[in-house]
């Protein structure tokens, strides 16, 4: 028989590492639970919380009227184009060229004035989610100090109801209470 042979350094090293990581299984457990972790799904907060809702509906009426405009102005310009299109055969050249420009022009009129009003619209939402969004963070902050949170996630792939306190979020946001804020 051989004796026993000494391990090289290697080995002890890797044996060591072993012995700590079977130490600390038992206790992984306990560690786990006592880790309080919640997730806020944000997209859900922002459709469904009480200040999202009215930030909605302040941006509707807001921008109601010029979005009807705009329409008006389509079918005004769809109108019209169907007319060219009907006369076409029937007019004069300089006349049918004269109705084809004015037609690129109002064209080119509804396109700016649709981006216009496009890029006015998606300044105030965000001017108007960016106060939902602080006031949401200001409910989250609370709940995590308040119930003694370790970790709360705005973003995961994955997040299991048990966690999930989306809900909470919405509720707090929705109470009247908070509508002051």
């Amino acid at each position: 028989m051989k004796p026993f042979a000494k391990p090289s350094t290697t080995q002890a090293v890797k044996l060591a590492a072993a012995l700590l990581l079977a130490s600390a299984l038992p206790a992984a457990p306990a560690l786990a639970q006592e880790l309080k972790i919640g997730y806020v799904n944000s997209e859900r907060v922002l459709r469904e919380a009480a200040p999202a809702k009215a930030a909605q509906t302040k941006l509707e009426a807001e921008f109601g009227k010029r979005d009807r405009e705009l329409n008006e102005m389509a079918n005004r310009l769809k109108a019209a184009a169907d007319k060219f299109d009907k006369d076409k055969a029937a007019l004069a050249p300089a006349e049918a060229q004269r109705r084809e420009r004015e037609l690129v022009e109002m064209d080119r009129d509804l396109q700016r004035k649709r981006r216009e009003f496009q890029e006015d619209l998606n300044q105030r939402r965000n001017e108007e989610l960016a106060s939902v969004v602080e006031r949401a963070n200001r409910v989250i902050k609370q709940i995590y100090e308040t119930e003694k949170y370790d970790l709360i996630l705005q973003e995961a792939i994955f997040a299991g109801p048990r966690i999930d306190i989306t809900e909470k979020v919405i509720k707090a946001l929705s109470a009247p209470a908070s509508a002051g804020r």
